[in-house]
């Protein structure tokens, strides 16, 4: 792999050279390649099997301000000059803009850390099947009531990024993504539910066990069954950790360069403002080893480093690319691409306590439709979980909305669980919401 990196960053020297050569002021390329395995079973028998191998490259030439882009999956050097002709080709018909560019010089990660991110799996189809089908038994062995299974599956990808730009830089580094995942129903009677778990991993050795992945599907799914509905009230929310991720993704949504310039964010001009109470502290790391979305660098070869988003309930920073941050007259926050590796700080109650100290209200484990405002911040999502009366779950519930204004909802965060064991790249526990609109029958 190593060697492939080499070979690919030649490759960014030398396309960026031929922009040179093209007439460009300016020119950076990114070029990624990956290979993978995904195999699935469904009902003890293998369902599919794909290898894939992919590779692709985008160069964008700037005349001055102008700026055009080209696309290429053909890595021959004959294809690389055409998609650099090309990009020249647009760069030369289109408006200036002022603000496009490359991210300044001086911000550029020429010394970057070693993130631990490459870990490939030798894994053949048979020992990827054992391990599917692993999974997907020890999902129907849980209950009776397993009834039907929609698959386990399992995917194992190694890759490499290379970015380079006429400024001076380029780097690369090799990631690899392994994951498990099972998706299962349970049925009684005329009643079924279907749910599923998985985990995802840059070192295949620390993924969960089969058996775990397994039976936490199949204990989702039996949880599930004969729900009921709720009349309309007004309760208190307590999102589950596996979906209070999705509460942070809208949070970082709106504080984004390109939704601030555009006045399209619920959390206009909110720099320094109380957006959640004085206890919250929301950090984004890039550089955690091993970690989902750690990367030593941004999208435009920017140095990436930690920083809080809130600290004592305000905002401290926006995410910004050289762009959004050029249009906003700011600096880039090194974050084109995206935000890397959230966390929020949590309390010490575990969900059992959680659920104890707020008495009655609802448990929230699974959220449809993609019902939120992003630029007014209303928020409304078919629900289904639980019914918690005298601190425990009395029984599942669905066919509810659950509805309220993300920014009262991030007042309204009285606490974070410790529940903190899920798979992905933000780290949070459940969310205790004060108090949300439940609409039922």
């Amino acid at each position: 792999m190593s060697r492939n990196i080499e070979q690919l960053e030649s490759m960014v020297a030398d396309l960026l050279s031929e922009a040179k050569k093209q007439g460009a002021s300016a020119a950076d390329a990114a070029v990624s390649s990956s290979a993978g395995l995904s195999l699935t079973v469904r009902m003890g028998d293998v369902e599919t099997i794909e290898h894939t191998r992919d590779q692709g490259l985008s160069v964008t030439v700037y005349f001055g301000h102008r700026k055009g882009s080209a696309n290429t999956t053909d890595l021959k050097p004959a294809a690389l000059r055409e998609a650099v002709s090309k990009a020249c080709t647009i760069a030369r018909y289109t408006s200036e803009d002022d603000c496009a560019g490359l991210a300044p010089p001086e911000l550029l990660a020429h010394d970057y850390p070693e993130l631990d991110l490459y870990h490939p799996w030798d894994i053949d189809t048979e020992q990827a099947r054992a391990l599917a089908l692993e999974t997907e038994q020890a999902a129907r062995d849980f209950d009776p009531r397993i009834s039907n299974s929609e698959g386990a599956t399992l995917n194992t990808q190694s890759g490499s990024f290379i970015y380079g730009n006429s400024n001076g830089f380029v780097g690369g580094y090799p990631t690899t993504r392994h994951g498990l995942s099972c998706v299962i129903l349970a049925q009684d009677g005329d009643c079924m539910q279907r749910d599923y778990w998985y985990d995802s991993r840059r070192d295949w050795q620390e993924l969960k066990s089969p058996q775990s992945i397994g039976e936490k599907a199949a204990r989702n799914a039996v949880a599930k069954l004969h729900g009921r509905k709720l009349g309309t009230c007004q309760a208190p929310v307590i999102f589950h950790a596996d979906i209070a991720p999705h509460l942070l993704r809208s949070f970082t949504g709106a504080i984004r360069g390109h939704a601030q310039y555009r006045q399209s964010s619920f959390l206009l001009d909110s720099l320094q403002q109380q957006i959640f109470p004085e206890w919250v502290e929301i950090l984004e790391d890039p550089h955690i080893p091993r970690e989902l979305a750690s990367a030593p660098f941004d999208n435009e070869g920017v140095a990436t480093n930690a920083k809080h988003l809130i600290r004592d309930g305000r905002l401290q920073t926006y995410l910004l690319d050289s762009y959004s941050a050029c249009r906003l007259g700011m600096q880039t926050t090194g974050n084109a691409g995206g935000v890397r590796n959230l966390s929020i700080n949590t309390g010490n109650l575990s969900l059992e306590q959680m659920l104890r100290e707020m008495g009655r209200g609802l448990l929230v484990t699974e959220l449809m439709g993609q019902g939120i405002n992003s630029v007014t911040g209303d928020y409304s999502r078919g629900a289904a979980g639980f019914w918690v009366e005298h601190g425990e779950i009395q029984y599942p519930v669905e066919e509810i909305t659950i509805a309220g204004n993300l920014k009262d909802m991030y007042q309204q965060l009285l606490a974070v669980g410790n529940d903190t064991d899920i798979p992905g790249s933000v780290h949070t526990g459940s969310w205790w919401i004060a108090q949300m609109t439940i609409a039922g029958n």
